[in-house]
C-alpha cells in the first residue's frame, strides 16, 4: 500500500545550507523582464533557452497569475478588450530561462479570420516549440476545463512534458468549494489523459490571497535546469 505524507498545521522548516543558513524558497519568475511581443514564429527567441509557457482562456486570470509569481504588478498586461492580444509575449528570467505568455483564447467577439490566425500561431507553438519545457494552464476554478482548454492539451500532452494547472480565483470560493473545484479538474484530466497522470499537477490558486503561489514556485523551479 502506498504511504502518504501526513500534513500538519505546522509550516515545514526551511531547508538549510551546509553553513546552517536557511535557503530562501525558490521564486523562479521573480525579476522577470520583457523581451519581445512576437506576432510570428520567426520573431520568437532562437537562442535555445528553456521556456515555460502560460496559456488560458480570456479572463481566466493568466496575467494576474504571472504577475503574482513574478512578484510584480505590471509585468503582464490584460487587454481591456478580452481576446484582442494576438502575440506571444516573452519575458526573460534571471536564471536564464524564458516565460512565454500565450494569447488568450475563447472570447467570441473577435473576427473569425483574426481568431483563426492567432489560434494557428498558438497551436504551432504548443506542438512544435522545441525549447518549451513545461506548460502552465490557467483555468478559472469556478468554471473548470472547457473545450478549448482540452483542445490545447490534446496538442501538448502527447509530448510527455509536464503540465501545471492553476485553478485561479480560488479566493472567490470557500475551502470546500476550492477542494471540489480542483478535484473536478483532476478527474477530467485523468479521464481524458490517463497517460499523463504523472506529468500533471492541479493547484488552487489566487493572485489576490496568494494561495498556491509558493507551491507553483517550487514546481516551476523544478522545470528549469539547475545552475
Amino acid at each position: 500500500m502506498k504511504k502518504h505524507n501526513i500534513v500538519t498545521d505546522s509550516p515545514p522548516k526551511a531547508p538549510r545550507a551546509a553553513t546552517g543558513a536557511a535557503i530562501p524558497p525558490p521564486r523562479p519568475l521573480a525579476g522577470a523582464t520583457f523581451v519581445i511581443a512576437a506576432a510570428h514564429p520567426s520573431q520568437l527567441p532562437q537562442d535555445g533557452l528553456p521556456e515555460i509557457a502560460f496559456a488560458g482562456r480570456s479572463n481566466a486570470g493568466k496575467s494576474s497569475a504571472i504577475n503574482a509569481l513574478a512578484r510584480q504588478t505590471r509585468l503582464a498586461f490584460a487587454s481591456r478588450t478580452p481576446g484582442r492580444t494576438q502575440q506571444i509575449v516573452v519575458f526573460a528570467l534571471q536564471k536564464g530561462g524564458l516565460v512565454a505568455d500565450l494569447p488568450g483564447y475563447g472570447y467570441a467577439a473577435v473576427p473569425h479570420d483574426v481568431k483563426r490566425a492567432w489560434q494557428q500561431f498558438l497551436w504551432e507553438y504548443i506542438t512544435t516549440r522545441s525549447t518549451l519545457v513545461g506548460l502552465v494552464l490557467v483555468v478559472d476554478a469556478r468554471h473548470g476545463l472547457k473545450a478549448l482548454d482540452t483542445a490545447l492539451l490534446d496538442g501538448y500532452l502527447p509530448s510527455a512534458r509536464p503540465l501545471l494547472v492553476l485553478a485561479t480565483k480560488s479566493d472567490k470560493l470557500n475551502r470546500a468549494e476550492r477542494r471540489d473545484a480542483a478535484q473536478a479538474i483532476r478527474a477530467a484530466l485523468a479521464e481524458r489523459y490517463p497517460h499523463a497522470a504523472t506529468l500533471t499537477t492541479v493547484l488552487p490558486f489566487s493572485a489576490t490571497s496568494r494561495d498556491g503561489v509558493e507551491e507553483a514556485d517550487a514546481i516551476l523551479e523544478s522545470w528549469l535546469p539547475r545552475e
